[in-house]
Order: C-alpha cells, then structure tokens, then sequence
C-alpha cells in the first residue's frame, strides 16, 4: 500500500491551508481532542473515499487522533486539491488521489486505499462500496459498516438494499438534519456560485438561472442567485417540492421550456439525463451549462457532441460546442461538481458539522455494528443533536431551556382546554 499523490513538495502550501480550514472547524476540533484522549478507534481500518480538501484533511486527522489507520481516495477525478493530498502523505497518511484522473486512475486508486483492510468505510457517493460489493469481495468480512455523505451516494445504497444486495450496515451521514439543511443548502448554494464565478465570471444580475432539482442543494442555489440579482426558474418532477418552489417566489417550469430561456443552467438532482439532446437543441446562444451534483451524469454529453460540429477548451473549466445552426454553447468542468472543479468546495463552517456526523459516526459503528443490520441507517439522534449543541456553543448562541412545567405538559395527554 503506497500514497499516489501528483507532487510531495507541494505539502508546505497544503499544510498552511489546512490550518486554516481547522481554525473554522470548531466541533471537529472538540471531537478530535476528545478523541485523542479516548482512543475510541484504536487500531480501526478506515477506507475514505472522500473529496480531498482542506476539510477533509481534518476530518482525517480526527480519525487518526482517535487510534484509526486510514487510507484515503478521492471521490472525484477533478476534486482533489493536490497540495492537501502531498500535506497528508508527508504526515503518513496514505494519499491515493490527484486532480485530473482518468476513469482507470480513479480506480486504481481506490482499489491501492482498500489494501488497508478497512473495517469501516467512508463514501461520497459509495464507489468503494460499490467496488467491495463488486470487484472485491475479499474485504466483505471484515468490514463492520460504513457512511454514505451525499444524496446520490444514499440513493445508490438504498437501491443495494432493497435487492438485499448490501452486505454491511451504512449509516446515511447526508440526511443527519445537521449535515442536509446546512451543508446541502448553504454550503452548496454557495460553493457552486463561487465556482461558476470563478470559471466565467459570469454576471447573475438579470440573467435567467434554471435550477433543475429544489432538494436542499437546489433550495440552496436558487436563494443565493435571486440574491445576486438573477431570475431563477426551477425544474422540479417532485410535486411537493415544485409547488414549495412556487410557493418560495421561483417560476417553475419542465426543463422543454426552461431550455429556451435559461442563460445558465445548474443541475443539483442525483439523477442521470437531466439535460439532454432535445434541451440543448432549443438552447439559446452562449448558454452556459453545468452540474453541481455528485456524478457527471447528470449533463447528457455524449448527445452533445454527437450534435456539435465542433469543440474546444476556451479556458480552464470552460468547453465550448459549435452547433450546426451557428450557436455556442458552454459546459463548465466537464460536467463534474463545479464547486470542487472550479472553486474549493463547501466552507469549512458547514463541513464543521458534515465530518463532525462523520467522524461520531464511525465511533457509533465501531461500538455498535454487532447489533446493526445490514441496511441504510439513519444517523442516531443524540448524534445529530449533539453536533448542533456543539455548533452553537461554538458560535456562542445560547438557546431557551424548558422549565419543569413545561416538559410535563409536552409528554402529557390529560392537559387539554
């Protein structure tokens, strides 16, 4: 098992950049100190398969503080910040990961991080999951159960489970109330404008910006660009959420109409061909498209450039496709996650939270997977308010406390009018 990083001198920079992030890390860092104490991970294989950031390399760090060896991989070819990976290797932690992988590399990287024998893994987006339930087998028995950090990922898992096809129980990080409304919304609504920004410095002000998925991240997106001026249109299929989206101010429309409009187009699903041939057929010219969900999937382009007469890279994370008809169209970042394409990702105050559910997580299955079934668990409760008692103690927000009376009447039927 060996670190497969692009360049070790790079670790200084990284090194300062991860201090950083750890400063804005609170209830990571209280974690970590708590940790280091207790030893609760005390010689534990851990597997990550995560986006190698600045926020990542403390959630690493609180692992191995708590006894863990880990291994790390990246959980997307264009996410890895290299200068993290080089800082974490040059402190011993096994790196496989580099920015601008291909379909092979990412991989071969996976498969080099599960040579540690993992008994807990780590997803953002279950490809070692997928992986150990397909190709690799072998490291089945020893692994006592994993978490899952995004939506596509629980999606995925969901699916495994209902075939009976999940071989370890999963606790599904993404929908702890203290990771989804906060690192969802907040942390994607402003990371994936940033990293927009970044690749075009497109102006939101008048534009119309189509959001297609109105989850978490979507509501996220759609909030801060009305706030930077733009006119949002959402397309949603869920019925409940297109009529919130109604309801929140947004124009809500099927993508076949949304397609003639939009002069930006940002994709927050988890499903596959969401904007596809008979969508950037009626385009408009110079429309931008990108994807800020987890797979590339999501941007048929494959149809795309079965319909361009002509492409080329403008500029870093830019792509342009001629059409027949004398339109150019733009797709930023290959139509992988703009945010880590294109930006730094989430915040570290949001990630605080998300790796704080993460890094308790894998405590809770090291001491409680014999009584676990093999299935998508939800984050136990206590966790995911102890994480948010954390944040705010943090922040120095104090909160109301019930009086006696008052939890009395709560679990009482015969106080009525």
């Amino acid at each position: 098992m060996r670190s497969m990083i692009k360049d070790i001198n790079l670790a200084d920079a990284g090194e300062k950049r991860i201090e950083w992030a750890r400063r804005h890390m609170p209830v990571l860092e209280k974690i970590k100190t708590e940790f280091a104490r207790d030893k609760p991970l005390d010689g534990i294989n851990v597997t990550a398969c995560l986006h190698v950031t600045v926020e990542t390399a403390n959630l690493i760090r609180t692992l191995h503080a708590g006894g863990a060896n880990v291994a790390l991989t990246g959980s997307n070819p264009l996410s890895t910040q290299d200068d993290v990976a080089a800082a974490l290797a040059k402190s011993g932690i096994v790196v496989c990961a580099f920015r601008g992988e291909s379909d092979e590399e990412y991989y071969t990287c996976i498969e080099e991080a599960l040579k540690i024998g993992p008994q807990v893994t780590l997803d953002d987006g279950a490809d070692v999951i997928a992986t150990v339930h397909g190709e690799h087998t072998e490291y089945l028995s020893a692994i006592m159960g994993g978490c899952e950090e995004t939506t596509t990922g629980v999606v995925r898992l969901k699916a495994m489970a209902a075939e009976g096809a999940l071989k370890y129980p999963v606790i599904a990080v993404n929908d702890a109330e203290t990771k989804m409304m906060f690192d969802n919304r907040y942390g994607t609504g402003q990371s994936t404008l940033h990293g927009i920004m970044n690749a075009t410095n497109f102006l939101f002000a008048g534009k119309t910006v189509v959001v297609a998925g109105y989850g978490w991240c979507g509501r996220g997106l759609a909030a801060r660009a009305r706030g930077l001026g733009a006119n949002v249109v959402v397309v949603e299929v869920e019925p409940r959420k297109a009529l919130e989206a109604a309801m929140d101010g947004f124009r809500v429309m099927a993508m076949p109409e949304a397609a003639r409009i939009g002069d930006l187009f940002i994709t927050v699903t988890g499903d596959v061909s969401v904007i596809r041939g008979e969508h950037f057929a009626v385009m408009k010219d110079q429309a931008i498209v990108c994807n800020s969900g987890h797979f590339n999937v999501e941007l048929n382009l494959e149809e795309l450039k079965g319909m361009a007469t002509g492409t080329a890279n403008v500029k870093e994370n830019v792509d342009e496709y001629r059409m027949a008809d004398g339109r150019t169209l733009y797709v930023l970042a290959e139509g992988r996650l703009i945010n880590l394409s294109a930006a730094f990702g989430h915040p570290p105050e949001v990630m605080d939270m998300s790796f704080a559910n993460q890094a308790l997580c894998v405590r809770y299955i090291v001491e409680n997977h014999a009584h676990l079934e093999n299935a998508v668990h939800s984050v136990p409760t206590a966790i995911d308010k102890r994480v948010a008692a954390l944040k705010l103690d943090a922040i120095g927000i104090d909160i109301e406390q019930l009086t006696a009376e008052q939890e009395a009447y709560l679990h009482s039927w015969t106080l009525g009018t």
